[in-house]
């Protein structure tokens, strides 16, 4: 089985809100989901707002789903994207 690299934007509500929170939570979610090496950049959108870009490493049998749903549920986040998914050569 191969492994998947995927890319997940998450949209904080406000400006205001504190983005290490919201890594901290991403992460638990992501290797509870059996996702490796979650890697976070912070995305200017407009007027302070910044989303929150997530990388990681999916093992390729794993559901993706569960992990976006429970990513979309952490406190603060309006939604979710799924911004490329894509099997990792080699």
């Amino acid at each position: 089985m191969g492994i998947v690299l995927v890319k997940i934007r998450l949209m904080p509500e406000s400006p205001s809100v504190n983005l290490e929170e919201i890594k901290k939570e991403a992460t638990k979610i992501i290797e509870k989901g059996k996702g490796k090496s979650p890697r976070f950049e912070e995305d200017p959108i407009a007027f302070g707002l910044k989303a929150v870009d997530v990388y990681f490493q999916l093992p390729e049998q794993e559901p993706l789903e569960p992990i976006e749903e429970a990513l979309g549920r952490v406190k603060h986040v309006t939604s979710t994207q799924i911004l490329d998914m894509r099997r990792a050569i080699g």
